[in-house]
């Protein structure tokens, strides 16, 4: 390609800088530039995070793997294009593992020998991620393709840095970076985080940024499992007290004759077995913010003696008639309605109304639509990752299954099923398999799940598929899948390339889709 081609694809690019777009929509528009300049079946934009790689864009590959994270010591093709000095173009038969083994949309099992190319992307003189191209098609890629892939590469990571500076990405990259390292340092292993594309997620996110730079008490409210404590550290992380402590308490768990020592402290002799002075949690969060969970547990009691901190920062420890002062950010979870429990006498009403400051309401699973892929995912590669396996994919009567699903347990139960079903599908094979697929059956939902009734409008094809007289569920995907793909077409006026927008899938994946459905072109 010449270098006029290449700068008319990229002047759309440049244009983008001037608007004020999502940043996933950015990304998004980059990748589709690229498989104009390169014509390939899949690409993706990963952005390094300390030892991760994490997507933050996936063109042709799996819902699922937006929510992954990628250990680039893993995954040696990862850390050679990091350390190449330019674009990498690995050899058809290359033994090296791929990462997204089993991920490639209308792939089903390990990807054939193919073509495969990708470069890191520098910022500032250090690597800031990788793009990968990946083509089905043995030789595909050639020595052009590779200076092509280097101005792309180059152009790409100017408008990525200029945008950073733009919006100030910089700042809280770093912030975020020195949370993860005293996250690690503390936990051992990578703080989760919230993870999701729908239209409820987005809201509780613009909340989150809403409330996050605040000192207001807010109020986290959500069925169990719902990731309650992920959203109070998302508070603090964009909060001006991120860089001090979060400090965490499950009143539920906290026996009543302990509440207020772990709470207010204690001084020597205050009780049997205090046989020294110890602070409590609020001092320990002094300067920062503490995360109440379960906050309905607490004796009422304990709820009058916490009002007085909250109202004007003083505390007693136990046992002493010193005042503390301590200033300290608050924010309570629970999963029962505090309205209800004032009624029944069980919360003290100046209590919730101190609280509750700033109510916030975390969506469950089953209003989120398609987020369970990612954040399904993300689970698997935790999986993947603590078992030492190659690879683990969700076939598509897996990932149907998931989002039929009603998840009455949310996040929580999302993680302990796909941890579950990773173990028994890995109990079917003699051998460790390249790649470990889970099927429905893996999973173990049954039509049992899908009782909701929002469940049933938002996926009425599906629903009434599976529970058709001697549909079982492989039939009932593939009907789904067409019908799908009908409609698509006829809101778009048998446009295929319009109908694979909407279906937020390939063109090239759509038609091999609609070939294995039966669907014809017209």
């Amino acid at each position: 390609m010449n270098p006029p081609s290449l700068l008319a694809a990229l002047l759309p690019l440049m244009a983008d800088l001037a608007q004020d777009l999502p940043e996933a929509e950015r990304h998004r528009r980059l990748l589709e530039t690229l498989r104009v300049l390169l014509p390939c079946d899949a690409t993706a934009m990963l952005r390094l995070d300390g030892d991760w790689l994490v997507p933050l864009a996936v063109n042709g590959l799996s819902g699922d793997t937006l929510g992954r994270r990628f250990r680039v010591a893993e995954h040696p093709r990862f850390v050679e294009l990091l350390e190449a000095p330019g674009p990498v173009r690995f050899a058809a038969d290359c033994g090296l593992p791929d990462p997204f083994d089993g991920l490639v949309e209308g792939v089903q099992g390990h990807l054939p020998v193919h073509d495969c190319m990708g470069c890191a992307l520098q910022v500032d003189g250090r690597p800031w991620g990788v793009l990968t191209l990946d083509a089905l098609e043995i030789g595909r890629f050639s020595r052009v393709e590779l200076d092509v892939l280097q101005a792309f590469a180059s152009l790409a990571a100017a408008t990525v840095a200029l945008a950073t500076r733009m919006h100030g990405l910089a700042e809280r990259a770093e912030d975020e970076r020195l949370r993860a390292d005293s996250y690690a340092q503390a936990a051992g292993h990578r703080p989760r985080q919230l993870i999701g594309h729908s239209a409820a997620h987005k809201r509780l996110l613009r909340e989150i940024a809403l409330a996050g730079p605040t000192d207001l008490c807010v109020l986290i409210q959500g069925e169990t499992g719902t990731g309650k404590e992920l959203v109070a550290q998302a508070l603090h992380a964009a909060s001006p007290r991120a860089k001090k402590p979060l400090v965490s308490i499950n009143c539920a768990a906290l026996p009543d004759s302990l509440v207020e020592s772990e709470l207010f402290g204690h001084v020597r002799g205050a009780f049997t077995g205090a046989v020294g002075d110890r602070r409590g949690k609020f001092e320990l969060a002094d300067g920062g913010t503490l995360f109440l969970d379960e906050v309905a547990e607490l004796p009422l009691q304990v709820q009058a003696k916490l009002l007085r901190v909250l109202q004007g920062g003083q505390l007693q420890r136990l046992g002493s008639d010193r005042e503390h002062r301590v200033d300290v950010r608050v924010i309570a979870a629970s999963n029962r309605n505090l309205a209800d429990e004032v009624r029944a006498g069980r919360l003290r009403a100046d209590f919730y109304h101190r609280l509750s400051v700033y109510p916030l309401q975390v969506p469950p699973l089953r209003e989120r639509g398609r987020d369970v892929l990612p954040i399904g995912g993300f689970f698997l590669e935790e999986a993947r990752s603590r078992m030492g396996l190659g690879a683990v994919r969700l076939d598509a009567g897996a990932q149907a299954a998931l989002l039929a699903y009603d998840w009455p347990g949310n996040v929580r139960e999302l993680e302990h099923l796909l941890g579950r079903s990773v173990v028994k599908a890995l109990g079917r094979h003699a051998q460790r398999p390249r790649i470990l697929t889970l099927g429905a059956d893996d999973l173990g939902l049954g039509v049992t799940g899908m009782a909701s009734d929002a469940a049933r409008e938002a996926r009425p094809d599906l629903a009434a598929a599976v529970q058709a007289k001697g549909l079982g569920l492989r039939d009932a995907v593939a009907d789904l899948e067409r019908r799908m793909v009908l409609h698509a077409l006829a809101q778009n006026d048998n446009q295929w390339a319009a109908a694979a927008r909407a279906l937020q899938v390939d063109p090239a994946n759509l038609a091999r889709m609609a070939k294995r459905l039966g669907v014809a072109r017209a």
